[in-house]
């Protein structure tokens, strides 16, 4: 623990000493990033760690391990491009997909997934099962994730990419996960998040590596006990900077010295680790001197070698145990066959040693013999013949067996036309809207009569068909009815137009008016304006005024501030005459526009209430009104 701690404050930061000489090459380290190896997939990909712990037990105060002058090595660097990953994964394995799905089950089962759980049911799920399992798997990661209820087939694409996923997982493939081109892919994607869950759980559960750096957190480098003698050590040789000084031993040893007593530093100890150090160095080297060729090398190709052989050995194993399982076969076929044979052969003889006994029995004339061998001819002849007609009756069999063929092709061709068919009208499944509770669906070469299914979904077809033209007659004589009203909801249309028009020429005649009174309110302002100038004018010769005579200005002033109030009380009571007429005029015109606006909404509501009874084509009439009406509104908000 001690040789941890003193490893910890070994840094004597050679970045922060002040130099007056510019490191190239230190500056070159840091603008230079490392090109890392692309990591392989299904693995945590982890940077393999230096030989930290040997540095630090043999240098100490030495370079830090890390910092602003050490390159980052990057090992995400293979997720950056944009160039495409080839999966080589064997997708179309059925032996591989199978196993994923054995893990996947095993996976769900052992974590208490809320859903029905099966084998089979993994085989082709759909998209819902498929997000269920995702979500549940997903939150494994993060226990607050809730998958939205819209787009699903954008976010869990976009969750895997935003995982570094390395192979793309389409969105179209969403729509039918289940189906066989698109499982597979979708199966390693949720195993692939299947290992990250894994992971996750190892490194929460892993202990932090040199673990006894960390228990004492008063005496770690970032400590305030370090940090003070760090800035003191950094003002002190700063000060000596700023005088022109380039060498600091003395403070560097002091420091050195603070640095040991404030991590209880083990000198024996580090002098015996340097001279243990020195005497392993000199045994490489001498390890290294005493044969040219690299015996590392050596054992690594040897290594290889037998790597290699035992690889040939494997396989020429698991080449051996094919071959023997079957010559196993071949074995265990022949001793089924052999027992058949035996038994068969003491059938035969059982039944010769029948034969000879009836033989012996029996005693045959010259006569019986003929008719015997000329029966068995005949028998013979019986026999080819019928060979024949067996032969053309299997070829027969054959042809027609072709022909069933061709028919079923067709008859399925037809079948899954009527289905589409079917699904295009609504009428399949049985839970369809135009399904009304009926099984349209043909299922061919299953239990029951063929002809019988048929017949009872023609009648149902026959059924809808005439519900379907009772519903066109119904609809007809409606849009027959709704033509009508719309014919008479035109007329009232043109009727209000025509009372449009004559409220928009009233408008247009009060807003004559209007301009008319602005012009004469801005010329009587400017008459006010040129009344006021004059009288500023005036203002300023009486105070010009003023040193000829002070009483005499006095009242000068006097009459012409009452001149002044009495032409601005006249001014004032003319603004307010015309202010009241202007008023009355605006709420003449306001009672009329609200009176109009009112009987326009009445009006609106009444057309509203027609127009969502009639078909399309009227929607550009109702357009046309609506625009008019918001002109008007928009005209009469103006005013």
């Amino acid at each position: 623990m001690e040789r941890g701690r003193m490893s910890r404050a070994a840094s004597s930061r050679p970045s922060d000493l002040p130099m007056r000489v510019q490191d190239t090459n230190r500056m070159s380290m840091v603008y230079t990033t490392p090109q890392s190896k692309q990591p392989s997939f299904g693995k945590l990909s982890m940077a393999k760690p230096s030989s930290v712990t040997s540095e630090r037990r043999t240098s100490f105060f030495g370079a830090r391990s890390s910092g602003a002058g050490m390159p980052r090595n990057s090992t995400m660097s293979g997720f950056g491009g944009t160039e495409k990953i080839k999966d080589a994964r064997p997708l179309h394995d059925k032996s591989f997909v199978q196993q994923c799905i054995r893990q996947l089950h095993e996976f769900l089962t052992e974590q208490n997934y809320p859903g029905t759980l099966s084998t089979k049911t993994l085989q082709s799920p759909s998209t819902k099962e498929f997000v269920k399992m995702f979500e549940f798997i997903y939150r494994q990661l993060d226990p607050t994730f809730e998958m939205p209820n819209s787009k699903v087939e954008e976010e869990v694409p976009a969750i895997l990419k935003a995982l570094r996923y390395p192979f793309v997982l389409s969105k179209c493939s969403m729509y039918s996960v289940g189906a066989p081109h698109t499982w597979p892919q979708a199966l390693v994607a949720l195993m692939w998040l299947i290992d990250n869950v894994k992971i996750n759980w190892s490194l929460n559960k892993q202990e932090l590596l040199f673990s006894d750096f960390c228990e004492d957190g008063n005496n770690i480098e970032e400590g305030p006990e370090y940090n003070k003698l760090f800035l003191d050590y950094t003002s002190e040789t700063y000060a000596k900077f700023m005088q022109f000084e380039d060498s600091f031993d003395d403070e560097d040893d002091a420091f050195l010295n603070k640095l040991k007593k404030l991590y209880n530093v083990d000198e024996p100890l580090l002098a015996a680790m340097e001279e243990k150090h020195q005497i392993l160095s000199a045994e490489v080297e001498r390890l290294e001197k005493e044969s040219q060729t690299d015996r590392l090398m050596t054992k690594r190709m040897e290594r290889v070698k037998l790597q290699a052989d035992l690889k040939k050995l494997q396989s020429y194993r698991s080449s051996l145990d094919t071959f023997m399982t079957n010559l196993e076969n071949k074995d265990s076929e022949l001793n089924d066959e052999l027992e058949n044979t035996v038994s068969h052969l003491e059938s035969l003889k059982h039944e010769r040693n029948e034969l000879q006994v009836l033989l012996q029995n029996q005693k045959f004339t010259p006569a019986d013999v003929e008719r015997i061998n000329r029966e068995k001819r005949e028998l013979q002849q019986t026999i080819s013949s019928l060979s024949e007609s067996l032969e053309n009756a299997e070829q027969h069999k054959w042809n027609e067996e072709i022909a069933l063929a061709k028919l079923k092709e067709k008859a399925e061709l037809k079948l899954t036309e009527y289905h589409k068919l079917a699904r295009k009208l609504k009428l399949i499944p049985q839970t369809a809207e135009n399904a009304c509770g009926h099984d349209f669906e043909i299922r061919l070469f299953e239990s029951g009569s063929t002809v019988q299914h048929k017949s009872q979904i023609q009648m149902l077809l026959r059924k809808l068909i005439s519900d379907v033209e009772e519903e066109n007659s119904r609809l007809s004589n409606l849009k027959l009815s709704l033509e009508e009203s719309n014919e008479q909801v035109n007329s009232n249309i043109m009727d209000k137009s025509n009372d449009l028009k004559q409220i928009k020429e009233q408008i247009r005649k009060l807003d004559e008016r209007l301009d008319c009174d602005m012009q004469e309110l801005a010329r009587e302002e400017q008459e006010w304006a040129a009344e006021m100038e004059s009288v500023e004018n005036h203002r300023k010769l009486l105070q010009k005024k003023v040193n000829f005579g002070y009483d005499e200005a006095v009242q000068q002033l006097k009459a012409a501030q009452q001149q002044y109030h009495l032409v601005l009380q006249e001014a004032n009571e003319e603004r307010r005459t015309v202010a009241n007429n202007l008023a009355s005029v605006f709420t003449t015109a306001a009672n009329h526009l609200s009176i109009t606006e009112k009987c326009l909404e009445d009006l609106h509501s009444r057309v509203q209430r027609v127009c969502f009874k009639a078909v399309e084509e009227d929607e550009a009439a109702v357009q046309k009104l609506w625009e008019t009406l918001k002109t008007f509104k928009s005209k009469a908000n103006s005013l």
